[in-house]
């Protein structure tokens, strides 16, 4: 071996093990600081941070807008692996970028391998402003999330690896967190718009709802894309009006129906505004089905109350038992407020629970064809078991107007 092999195989050892410099942290407001590699746009972000559990649909999760003003933290440890593409986003307006402001990973993001990939998931990182950092313990972040609760905390990139600590520590440590915060009003539609397009299928793509029997007036507090879509494949045209519609603009369509779609924040800020439109909304005999924001709104319309959760529920793995028929389902799960069904009314009957903690998952007005979930039946990522919640909701409005049910355990066209 010559003096320059072994001085070429010197440095390489030495570049292997060298000290790598953080260009990205993420600080707890408790004063924790995480180092990794920054990835994704640059920048500052104070956020509250959670952590999901789903193997898959990372694009799905990064742009539901009920994880506005969160840092995701994925527990499944390759992330980025299949890439990006504009068919998978689930928020409503992309120019908004409503969804999660930061993201946590443990490994690198590799280059993409999947044949409906049109970016690497560090460049749609970039474009929609979220900041990332990896290499971390997602592991030691998740546990200490289980047993201290979501921290508030600032996300930082800077390529440089200049990071004046102090400054991050004091900014996560004031930061007002998400009690009390309603984050509806950054995430809604600005104005009323119709939707028409059905779910996704396979070497085809997104067909159109060219024919609707029925027509349903969707609230947007945060709304999830394929809501939508599992909506207008059971025969509706729907017209999306902002969170702040009151009952007058949503009864000026005459609607067959009413839905209280899924979104961000403190359900009790938001519901000062969404609760009187509900509960005048829950008066007449439209049927009203709501997910998520739309069920604790839906809860405190109806007299309940709210609370903030310890850790949350985000992932897709999640058991519920629905009490209506006896079964359970696993199911995707996105929130960190949820209802207490000890603060229910006599008139209103729990209908879903939580087979984790024992949450409440969903409720019903007797006597009224209105109910709700806490789960997102549309998955996205995420099983399709509680697909049925839809053909659930359609059968309320056609036993009103005296037609044929629908199976339940039949999946949307």
């Amino acid at each position: 071996m010559t003096a320059t092999s072994i001085e070429a195989g010197t440095q390489a050892k030495t570049a292997a093990w060298s000290e790598v410099k953080p260009t990205a942290l993420l600080v707890l407001a408790d004063g924790t600081v995480i180092e990794g590699k920054g990835l994704g746009a640059t920048g500052i972000c104070e956020a509250e941070v959670c952590f999901n559990t789903a193997l898959t649909g990372y694009e799905e999760i990064l742009t539901d807008p009920s994880y506005a003003g969160q840092i995701v933290t994925f527990t499944f440890p390759h992330i980025g692996n299949v890439g990006a593409n504009n068919e998978d986003i689930e928020d409503l307006t992309p120019a908004k970028r409503a969804g999660a402001v930061g993201a946590v990973f443990k490994a690198d993001i590799t280059s993409p391998s999947s044949y409906r990939s049109v970016d690497h998931l560090d460049a749609w990182l970039k474009a929609r402003g979220v900041i990332a950092l990896a290499g971390v313990d997602t592991r030691a972040l998740t546990a200490l999330i289980r047993e201290k609760g979501m921290p508030n905390a600032v996300i930082a990139h800077d390529p440089d690896g200049k990071f004046d600590i102090p400054a991050l520590k004091a900014r996560a440590a004031s930061w007002h967190g998400l009690l009390d915060l309603d984050l509806a009003k950054d995430v809604t539609s600005g104005q009323s718009s119709v939707w028409t397009e059905k779910p996704w299928v396979w070497d085809q793509g997104f067909a159109e709802q060219s024919a609707p029997e029925f027509h349903v007036v969707a609230i947007d507090y945060g709304i999830k894309r394929n809501i939508l879509r599992l909506i207008a494949g059971l025969g509706a045209k729907i017209t999306i009006l902002p969170a702040t519609a009151t009952s007058e603009d949503v009864l000026a369509y005459n609607p067959d129906g009413i839905f209280l779609s899924n979104g961000p924040g403190d359900p009790a800020a938001t519901g000062k505004y969404a609760v009187p439109t509900i509960k005048e909304l829950i008066k007449t005999d439209i049927p009203v089905f709501g997910i998520c924001l739309g069920h604790q709104m839906l809860a405190l319309a109806l007299g309940g109350d709210t609370k903030k959760m310890h850790q949350g529920h985000h992932g897709a793995n999640h058991p519920v038992r629905d009490d209506t028929t006896g079964k359970v389902e696993i199911v995707s799960m996105n929130h960190g407020f949820a209802v207490d069904a000890a603060s229910f009314p006599d008139n209103v009957e729990e209908t879903h629970v939580s087979l984790f903690d024992g949450s409440n998952c969903g409720l019903r007005l007797t006597g009224r064809p209105v109910f709700s979930v806490q789960h997102h039946p549309e998955a996205s990522p995420g099983p399709q078991d509680s697909h049925y919640l839809f053909r659930r909701f359609f059968n309320l409005i056609r036993q009103k107007k005296g037609m044929e049910l629908l199976s339940e355990r039949d999946h949307a066209a």
